[in-house]
């Protein structure tokens, strides 16, 4: 496993050692499950905004509703 160090602002920090309270985990497990989840939706977005270049370029196209399903 990587280890990684950052200072947090304040007010970030005590909002994280809240939630770890509040569910009983470490600020770690926190940051680690923040952290996955920030990554899976940047990776989505990725492949949305490809997807959308793919079609406004001509490189794909669409399938209507009725099709899809």
């Amino acid at each position: 496993m990587g280890v990684v160090s950052l200072d947090l602002p304040e007010d970030v920090d005590r909002r994280l050692q809240q939630l770890a309270d509040r569910t009983g985990r470490n600020q770690a497990s926190c940051m680690v499950e923040g952290v996955q989840e920030y990554l899976d939706d940047q990776e989505d977005l990725h492949i949305a905004e490809q997807r959308l270049n793919d079609l406004r370029t001509g490189q794909s196209g669409t399938v209507p509703l009725n099709e899809a399903m």
